[in-house]
């Protein structure tokens, strides 16, 4: 059965943004784009962001096309860019292969591009459809524009507990909470964030690697430990800087000698102010992280930094891991404190998605804006 022109449009479009979400942590500060190019029904090529950012996902799926592009339609899920930095503009690509049509999901709010894109293509007389799908692309598409209107990266909090809200037992011991599957999925998570982050106590606690591990040969997140006094344990990150970068947030009191000693091994420090309660301000933690084109951050803890995240209203989406097991109110909470005296000011989430992962359930939920 045929589809209707909107039905197609909506379809490619589609396979455009799944497309893209395969650049998800691989691609910063770039957005990760996906590219779709169509005649007649029949997909000529495909594209979607390279590692790094380079090469977009246009050309790719104009190369795969060939001349058998002139007169098709190009699905792009988000504004081709207008501008020229390492690469030529994609909006000019276009042109150049003599496509007779484009269609995207959302105009690309970077002010190096912000409608130029399509201006360029209209100018070029190249019909221009926009916001075909459009939510489930600002969705996919999260990071980006979060860094690019709010100046900061996306956060996702992952939380791994007891059914009564516990990361430990009273005596700190917390390996493992939840099973081998929930732990394998969390590799796939931080895979597709551009890093993760955690706090200096999780770091003294647990002495983490934060790389992903079990799925093959992978692009490793920048690993970010925020540690005003960078008290930590030159232990396992010490050992592995060779296998991703490690980058660390620290006060304008941390100890010349504890920036020398990390700066010499080939850590990257990062000085931020502190807020009002002895610890790094997250906004600022995150203002820092966003200028130096983190997208997607993903936050493994502790309860302290969470809860300032949370405070502070940081946290776009919660992951949580709920096990079958009972800690008691001596066990570790999986948050600090938060000031909120009623429960309307308290944060609230959209639960978007619950499934069983092993023998511990899995719920996502997103904070709309």
């Amino acid at each position: 059965m045929s589809l209707s022109p909107a039905e197609a449009d909506r379809r490619f479009m589609a396979l455009a943004i799944a497309l893209g979400r395969r650049g998800l942590g691989r691609v910063w500060p770039n957005p990760a784009v996906g590219c779709v190019v169509v005649a007649d029904g029949r997909i000529l090529g495909r594209g979607w962001t390279a590692d790094g950012g380079r090469p977009h996902a246009e050309p790719q799926a104009l190369a795969q096309a060939g001349a058998a592009a002139r007169g098709a339609t190009a699905y792009v899920s988000l504004e081709p860019c207008a501008h020229h930095g390492q690469t030529p503009p994609c909006a000019g690509a276009l042109v150049a292969a003599g496509v007779a049509r484009v269609v995207t999901a959302l105009e690309d709010p970077d002010p190096r591009v912000a409608g130029r894109g399509h201006d360029i293509l209209r100018a070029a007389g190249v019909a221009v459809t926009t916001g075909v799908l459009s939510a489930e692309a600002e969705a996919a598409q999260r990071g980006f524009l979060t860094r690019i209107r709010q100046g900061r990266p996306m956060v996702t909090l992952k939380l791994a507990t007891s059914f009564d809200g516990r990361i430990a037992t009273a005596t700190g011991e917390s390996r493992w909470i939840t099973g081998p599957e929930a732990r394998h999925l969390v590799h796939g998570m931080r895979a597709r964030h551009d890093a993760v982050l955690v706090g200096a106590g999780t770091a003294r606690a647990d002495d983490p690697l934060l790389t992903v591990r079990g799925l093959g040969s992978q692009r490793q997140p920048v690993r970010i430990v925020a540690a005003a006094r960078l008290d930590l344990p030159r232990g396992r990150l010490l050992a592995s800087l060779d296998q991703g970068p490690v980058w660390l947030l620290h006060g304008r009191a941390a100890p010349e000698a504890a920036r020398a000693a990390w700066q010499q091994a080939g850590a990257t420090l990062i000085e931020v102010p502190e807020g009002a309660s002895d610890g790094l301000d997250p906004a600022a933690m995150l203002a820092a992280l966003g200028a130096r084109g983190l997208t997607r951050v993903f936050c493994e803890g502790g309860g302290r930094l969470a809860a300032s995240l949370l405070q502070r209203g940081l946290v776009d989406e919660v992951t949580g891991f709920t096990a079958g097991l009972a800690l008691g109110a001596a066990g570790r909470a999986a948050l600090g404190p938060l000031d909120h005296p009623a429960l309307a000011d308290a944060p609230r989430f959209r639960l978007i998605e619950t499934r069983v992962v092993g023998g511990d359930v899995l719920h996502h939920w997103v904070r709309d804006r």
